[in-house]
């Protein structure tokens, strides 16, 4: 059952990363989505939980009695399923309302939204990273 169950996390984390490259933020927070998914298989599938045993010990034992599965990948799936989803629900209304008051979740057309202080910022490092003159030399060249 586990060469299955790495085939489909494989799958699952190919189409996270397909999904968070593209440039449309909802694309992208379903691409988060689906790769936190892959995590909580692979831990999952690391506490031996497919054997068919339960995570239970006899009453009055101290020890179990043979194999059992391990409940701790249980819970800390069950706990990261709880934060994901409240995550992802935060996350979501962030570009709900991103999208509501910029008229685009494209991240491309939400960089024309950016202030124009922050464009020459950025001139400015370009032209001293390069060594064309400095600063001046990059507003000429804009000019």
């Amino acid at each position: 059952m586990e060469p299955y169950l790495a085939v489909a996390i494989g799958l699952l984390v190919a189409a996270a990363v397909y999904l968070m490259t593209d440039r449309h933020m909802v694309r992208m927070l379903f691409g988060v989505a689906l790769l936190g998914t892959a995590v909580n298989l692979v831990v999952f599938v690391s506490g031996d939980v497919l054997r068919g045993l339960p995570p239970l010990i006899s009453q009055g034992a101290v020890a179990p009695d043979g194999q059992v599965a391990n409940a701790l990948p249980q819970a800390l799936v069950l706990t990261a399923i709880v934060i994901g989803f409240g995550l992802f629900s935060f996350a979501l209304a962030l570009v709900f309302k991103t999208a509501q008051r910029f008229g685009t979740a494209d991240i491309d057309q939400l960089g024309a939204a950016e202030p124009r202080n922050a464009g020459r910022k950025a001139e400015a490092v370009d032209a001293t990273i390069d060594g064309d003159g400095g600063v001046g030399a990059a507003r000429e060249r804009a000019a």
